[in-house]
């Protein structure tokens, strides 16, 4: 195996995890859902079994999602400048998906949270940009430092968190459908938890 095949395989149990736990499922509810075993779900998850297309297929369906989502990359270029039209006073972000989109303008004052189970996934796209302050983006095991009027835009599917670095931060946030319903979803365990967002 290659390793960009192994950063994918290794990046498909993740989010499969991910969205089960977002989910609040146990293995057993996922297994259930799926109609495979406890055991062969675990196996998948830990990396202890060959992942088949015919059971993604079915993981990603069990899951709410589709396998394009499921087994999706990451863009490299995930933080992007603004472009300045200084003739007309203007600033401008492209936002490159087409999101069908909500707008949420979002205080944040704590960093993001350390541990990954914290992290959600869930299918979708978002985008955001700094109004002010400094943001950390947090995608898998990478961390991003957002700054004043850069922006982020990066699919939701990738375990991910947002907090404030060195003093409150706002943040305008774009999500297309499948994201805003991903937050709607886990706006409850959000309010419980203490820290940065997990959105």
């Amino acid at each position: 195996m290659t390793q960009k095949a192994a950063e994918l395989d290794s990046l498909v149990r993740k989010r499969i995890r991910a969205l089960r736990v977002a989910q609040g499922w146990s293995l057993e509810d996922l297994a259930t859902r799926a109609n495979v075993s406890q055991s062969t779900l675990s196996r998948i998850e830990n990396g202890q079994r060959r992942l088949a297309l015919d059971q993604l297929v079915i993981l990603a369906r069990a899951l709410d999602t589709s396998l394009d989502q499921l087994v999706e990359t990451a863009p490299d270029d995930i933080v992007t400048s603004p472009v300045i039209d200084a003739a007309h006073g203007l600033m401008r972000w492209l936002v490159k998906s087409d999101p069908g989109m909500t707008v949420v303008r979002q205080r944040m004052t704590e960093p993001p949270p350390d541990n990954p189970a914290r992290m959600r996934a869930h299918p979708g796209h978002e985008w955001l940009v700094v109004l002010s302050g400094t943001a950390i983006l947090v995608l898998g095991h990478r961390r991003f430092r957002i700054e004043t009027n850069q922006a982020a835009e990066f699919p939701t599917m990738l375990p991910h968190a947002i907090g404030a670095e060195g003093g409150p931060c706002e943040i305008l946030g774009i999500f297309d459908r499948d994201a805003r319903r991903g937050h709607q979803r886990g706006s409850g365990r959000r309010d419980k938890d203490a820290g940065g967002s997990s959105e």
